[in-house]
């Protein structure tokens, strides 16, 4: 079992063997070619460590918090949290986590005696101390990775040790190929965020190396890419139609073609159920990319990450399961990413209680291609920010809240596509998004038995019902 997880990509950023998209990911293509794609797949969130927290948990976030782990942030789980990794791990499983992790830290186990939380430099820590909190404790047996490439320490992190010692007081960030920023704290010496992406792919690649099919697996691997810094290496510079950006897709794309590799030379590609999917949509640097390469990372959606609309969290969504799920195929099923835990726990034979992973519904039906007499989910829940949430209902998704948007909507972005900024005093938003995909009409007033009812099931959840049906 793989999980490949790309930060900030728009749904449409994967070409899907359209060779007049601006970015070619042929990798990406060839594990759709092998599995099914879903057009309706998405995150928790708007943003990374909310939909990371659902992913890992099958539970929403918003029944814990809202919000992204800052830097020195603590962890965002309860002691002994149902996730998936710690399911895997009581089934037999080798698990092992990639990359970034952004969902906390049990800092105040490494800060020194007598040192303020408010003190962040490299002297307030001691670093030869075990870092709890992480990946190993939440289900994983091995970790390699740097925390989050944009936030401190900047360093690499080897289980719950750290590998690298950051020394330095602050960072200085090297000229960058496509932009970004870093936020202030300590680094280690000689650390490069261009090494990153290749780094946490070849330790991905030498773990799987060790495996083998006598005894199974589970290997998640958070890709920094295509976040902010967006920092493609030289060789995949000019790759693609649509900046550095594109770039940096080009080069996420390849670490997947490495992980494809791998598993086909171990012979392990046949057992192996391996999914691509995103946190939450491309940053707002989108509306410059469509000004400027006519590349429109949400497709024929709305939205950008942080948004309520359909760009901030509908997200790529691919799995490979070979001799069960039917190559090239496709679904227009609504799935979350919060689904997963039942559907690993079907396959598996583990036997959820009916307190784990609340949210999620098993996905196997659809997978192998059952018949369905209607949708799978009963209503699916989205919410980036505290009190704003959205509901999708069928063709239907009621925005609970003024705007979609999270911010100004680029004015050339509204124009392009003909769409109006929502007024804040609006009570709420309805759209059919089989007719109106790029969510431009509001059709609230027209439908308030809908709005009605809509908002009463929303307001279930919310309280606190679970979004998936009870087991037995």
């Amino acid at each position: 079992m793989i999980i490949l997880y790309a930060d900030d990509m728009g749904v449409a950023d994967v070409s899907y063997g359209d060779p007049e998209a601006k970015i070619q990911t042929p990798n990406l293509d060839r594990l759709a070619s092998a599995g099914m794609t879903f057009s309706d797949g998405h995150s928790s969130s708007g943003i990374c460590t909310p939909s990371r927290y659902a992913m890992l948990t099958g539970q929403h976030h918003w029944r814990s918090f809202h919000g992204i782990v800052g830097a020195f942030g603590d962890s965002v789980f309860e002691s002994g949290e149902f996730t998936i990794a710690r399911m895997f791990q009581q089934q037999g499983y080798n698990t092992a986590c990639f990359g970034k992790w952004h969902l906390g830290w049990d800092w105040d186990a490494i800060r020194k005696p007598g040192v303020g939380k408010k003190a962040k430099g490299a002297e307030s820590y001691d670093w030869t101390k075990r870092f709890p909190g992480g990946p190993l404790d939440q289900g994983f047996d091995d970790y390699y990775g740097d925390g989050t490439i944009n936030m401190p320490p900047y360093c690499w992190i080897e289980g719950d040790r750290f590998l690298t010692i950051p020394t330095k007081p602050v960072i200085k960030s090297n000229p960058l190929a496509g932009g970004g920023s870093f936020r202030p704290g300590p680094m280690a010496e000689g650390w490069n965020p261009y090494d990153v992406l290749p780094t946490i792919t070849q330790k991905t690649v030498e773990w799987i190396e060790k495996q083998d099919a006598q005894k199974p697996f589970f290997a998640y691997l958070a890709f920094n890419s295509p976040h902010y810094p967006i920092v493609p290496n030289k060789p995949f510079h000019g790759k693609s139609h649509a900046g550095y950006y594109g770039d940096f897709v080009i080069e996420t794309d390849a670490m997947v073609g490495k992980i494809l590799d791998v598993l086909e030379k171990k012979g392990l590609s046949n057992n192996t159920i391996v999914i691509f999917t995103a946190d939450n949509g491309a940053e707002n640097a989108a509306y410059r990319r469509l000004r400027q390469f006519d590349q429109w990372s949400s497709g024929k959606f709305r939205g950008i990450k942080h948004d309520l609309y359909e760009g901030g969290h509908r997200v790529p969504f691919i799995v490979r399961w070979p001799g069960q799920i039917k190559a090239g195929s496709t679904s227009d099923e609504v799935v979350s990413q919060v689904d997963l835990a039942a559907t690993f726990a079907a396959i598996t034979g583990f036997k959820l209680t009916n307190e784990q992973a609340i949210d999620s519904y098993n996905l196997l039906p659809v997978l192998t291609g059952k018949d369905c007499a209607g949708p799978l989910r009963v209503a699916t829940v989205q919410n980036t920010k505290t009190g704003k949430y959205a509901l999708r209902q069928g063709d239907w998704v009621l925005i609970d809240t003024s705007t979609g948007a999270s911010g100004k909507e680029s004015q050339y972005y509204l124009e392009h596509f003909g769409l109006q900024a929502y007024l804040k005093n609006n009570p709420g938003l309805l759209f059919n998004l089989k007719e109106d995909p790029r969510q431009s009409k509001n059709l609230y007033n027209e439908h308030p038995e809908k709005v009605t009812a809509m908002r009463a099931l929303l307001k279930r959840y919310v309280d606190g019902e679970r979004c998936a049906p009870e087991r037995n």
